[in-house]
């Protein structure tokens, strides 16, 4: 039995089309390979180094501004505590949900309103501007 999973006037699946904006089904848990492999790493690394290693991160930068050519060897240490840091965050299970969750929400979001995360803020800010 073969299950059409093709729009009837798009090439794209059911799933990834649709929605309130056309943009997909915004209760769709399901994450595609660039969601997993690319999108939500980045969410990782951007709240690793922003949270959890941000003294490790500090003390990497503040070397690499002192040491300016030199960095490469002279911050071996700073830079070996930076990717233990964040090699920890990265293979922790629980992180790896966290961040997968924030994602789906922001996805949802935007599905749901047809706005990009940047184009809320701006009319959040400009309501609470005026």
């Amino acid at each position: 039995m073969v299950v059409d999973t093709q729009q009837k006037d798009g090439v794209l699946p059911n799933r990834m089309g649709g929605g309130p904006h056309g943009l997909g089904d915004p209760d769709d848990k399901q994450l595609r390979k660039v969601e997993k492999e690319i999108l939500v790493p980045k969410i990782m690394r951007e709240r690793a180094k922003e949270t959890h290693c941000a003294e490790v991160v500090k003390a990497f930068e503040t070397c690499c501004k002192a040491n300016n050519v030199l960095m490469v060897v002279n911050c071996r240490a700073e830079n070996d505590a930076l990717k233990t840091c964040l090699g920890r965050w990265y293979k922790d299970a629980s992180f790896i949900n966290e961040c997968t969750d924030i994602y789906l929400k922001e996805r949802t979001e935007y599905r749901t309103s047809g706005l990009t995360k940047k184009q809320r803020a701006k009319i959040a800010a400009e309501s609470n501007g005026q």
